[in-house]
C-alpha cells in the first residue's frame, strides 16, 4: 500500500513539473491532438504538433526524471506557438512544417489555425489568441497601426499570385477589360488594391471596370463556370483548379507581370502575404521566434523544390481538393520566404505604392523601421 502511494505522489510531482517547467511560451498550452484541416473555406481549422501518445509519452519521461533527481539530456522543452494561415499560397507553404509538427520533428510545439478570410486571422492576433500569422502585405501594415506598432513581420511569404481568368482569350492588356464585369475576393486587401493600381496605371479607373466582390474564390470559381462570358481575378491554386474544372476557361493576365511593366524603373515588387508575430511574444520569445522562422524558410523551400511530395501533403490538409491540382498550381504560387533587408526593400516598396494610392489600403501612413524584424 505504501509502494502504491508513493508511486501516486511521485507521479504528481512529476506532472506538475512537467506542466511548470515546459508550459507553452504564449501563455497557453497547445491541443494534443493533430487534426487534419477542413474542406471548406471559412471554417478555422486547427492543428496540433503533438499527438495524445507524444504528450503521455513526455509526461512520462519527466516522472522518471523527478523520480531519479536526475534530468535526461534527451529531453527537452519546447515553446508553444500558435500560427495562424489563410487557405492558399500561405498554407501551402507551411505543410513541410506543419507535418513535421504533427511527428515532433519540430524545435518548438506548434499549433495551427487555418482560416478562409484574412479577418479571421486579424482579430486573433489582435486579441491574443494567436502569435504568428500569415496574412496580406497591406493588413499587416493596418494591424500595425492599429496596434501602435504591436505586430513585427518575419518576412514575406509569397509574392503575386493574382490571375485574370476568362474563356476570352482576346483580353491581352489591362486595357481590354474596359466595359466589363470582373468577379473577383478580397475587398480591403492585396486583391482590390492591386486592381486599382494596375487599372489606374493603364488609364482606367473603377468606374471603367466593374468590380463584383465575393467572399470566397470557390464563388468565383462557380459563376465562371455558369456564365462563360465572365471574368474573373483568382489567386493560385484557385484559378489553375478552376481552369482544370472548365477547359474553356484560361489565366489570360498575370497580375505580377502587369505590376512590373509598370514598375520597369523603381523595381517595386508585388508583395502578396507577410509572415507577422506579436511584438510582445517575440520580447519573450526571441529563441523559439527565430526558430519558427527557419523552420518556416525549410518548409516554403520544400513546396518549391518537392512539388509532387509538397502537393501530396497540400491535399492531406484540406488546402486544395487534389493532390494534381495542387501539383499544377505550385509553380504559380510564387512562394517565398525572404527575409532581412531583402524583405524591407520589398515590403516597404510595395507599401509605398499603395500609400501614393491610398493611405488608407495601409492603415493611414508608413509603418515605422520597427515593423521590420531584422535578426
Amino acid at each position: 500500500m505504501k509502494k502504491s502511494i508513493l508511486l501516486l505522489i511521485t507521479a504528481v510531482m512529476g506532472a506538475s513539473l512537467a506542466l511548470g517547467g515546459c508550459s507553452g511560451a504564449s501563455g497557453s498550452s497547445p491541443s494534443a491532438t493533430a487534426g487534419q484541416a477542413q474542406t471548406e473555406a471559412p471554417a478555422s481549422t486547427e492543428i496540433s504538433s503533438q499527438s495524445a501518445e507524444e504528450s503521455a509519452a513526455a509526461e512520462e519521461g519527466s516522472t522518471a526524471e523527478s523520480a531519479s533527481g536526475q534530468e535526461d539530456p534527451e529531453l527537452t522543452c519546447q515553446a508553444g506557438v500558435r500560427v495562424g494561415s489563410l487557405k492558399g499560397p500561405t498554407s501551402m507553404g507551411l505543410v513541410s512544417l506543419m507535418d513535421k509538427a504533427s511527428k515532433g520533428e519540430t524545435a518548438n510545439v506548434y499549433e495551427f489555425t487555418m482560416a478562409g478570410k484574412a479577418d479571421e486571422l486579424v482579430g486573433k492576433i489582435a486579441n491574443g489568441d494567436l502569435d504568428i500569422a500569415l496574412v496580406p502585405a497591406n493588413v499587416a501594415s493596418v494591424l500595425y497601426n492599429k496596434t501602435q506598432g504591436n505586430v513585427t513581420v518575419l518576412d514575406i511569404n509569397t509574392l503575386g499570385v493574382l490571375y485574370v481568368v476568362a474563356s476570352d482569350d482576346s483580353i491581352t492588356s489591362m486595357a481590354d477589360l474596359k466595359g466589363r464585369s470582373i468577379y473577383m475576393t478580397g475587398k480591403g486587401t492585396t486583391p482590390e488594391y492591386v486592381m486599382n493600381y494596375l487599372l489606374k496605371g493603364n488609364g482606367l479607373s473603377t468606374s471603367d471596370v466593374d468590380l463584383q466582390f465575393k467572399s470566397e474564390a470557390t464563388e468565383v470559381a462557380s459563376l465562371l463556370k455558369e456564365d462563360s462570358s465572365a471574368i474573373g481575378v483568382l489567386p493560385q491554386p484557385f484559378a489553375t483548379a478552376a481552369c482544370i474544372q472548365n477547359p474553356d476557361l484560361k489565366t489570360v493576365l498575370d497580375l505580377t507581370e502587369q505590376w512590373n511593366l509598370l514598375n520597369k524603373d523603381t523595381g517595386s515588387m508585388l508583395v502578396t502575404g507577410v509572415t507577422l508575430v506579436r511584438s510582445d511574444f517575440l520580447r519573450e520569445n526571441q529563441a523559439p521566434v527565430a526558430e519558427f522562422l527557419e523552420e518556416h524558410a525549410q518548409s516554403a523551400l520544400f513546396a518549391t523544390e518537392h512539388v509532387e511530395e509538397a502537393a501530396e501533403l497540400i491535399a492531406a490538409q484540406g488546402i486544395v481538393e487534389k493532390a494534381p491540382i495542387a501539383q499544377k498550381a505550385l509553380p504559380y504560387c510564387n512562394i517565398v520566404c525572404l527575409t532581412g533587408q531583402e524583405m524591407k526593400d520589398a515590403l516597404s516598396g510595395y507599401l509605398s505604392t499603395l500609400m501614393e494610392q491610398d493611405p488608407k489600403s495601409i492603415g493611414g501612413q508608413l509603418p515605422g523601421d520597427d515593423f521590420y524584424y531584422m535578426p
